[in-house]
């Protein structure tokens, strides 16, 4: 389309030379934009749903991570079992730890040590098929109103 321009349309203002800034654009009221509530709640939306899956990603990670772990067995769980009670005779006992860890087994040997109702538990935990023990404590638990066996001497 050839258009004829108007004169004032090819005049350049007076304050404007070439090496002046351009001028600012001026602002009416179809050049003001923004987005409308519509797209600001879809944004929205889009951007909670992805960070709960993320959430939801890391928390089935962690979940899959703590089954993994190997929570090693140690002495400690007998040797709170054996200080539980205030009774202790001299001897050996045997037992399993049941259904919470089905391959393991702990011995215990308890003997009086040179004082009265001092007494020296030696505690070791096997595994099923290792010949070495997984794991070996030696406690010491006063407890006076202990019988000792016959043969034993008492130290009173």
């Amino acid at each position: 389309m050839n258009r004829r321009l108007q004169p004032d349309e090819c005049r350049v203002p007076a304050d404007i030379t070439p090496h002046s800034p351009p001028p600012a654009p001026r602002r009416g009221r179809c050049s003001q934009t923004a987005f409308s509530l519509l797209e600001v709640m879809i944004a929205s939306g889009i951007f909670f749903m992805a960070v709960f899956a993320i959430l939801a990603m890391v928390s089935s990670v962690l979940r899959n991570a703590r089954g993994l772990r190997r929570v090693e067995l140690d002495a400690g769980m007998v040797a709170a079992q054996v200080c539980r009670t205030n009774r202790l005779s001299d001897g050996t006992e045997s037992g399993d730890f049941g259904n919470l860890y089905p391959d393991y087994s702990w011995e215990t040997d308890t003997y009086q040590v040179l004082t009265n109702g001092l007494y020296q538990v030696d505690i070791v935990v096997r595994r099923r098929g290792l010949p070495q023990p997984v794991d070996s404590m030696s406690i010491y638990v006063f407890s006076p109103d202990s019988a000792t066996l016959p043969g034993r001497p008492a130290f009173r």
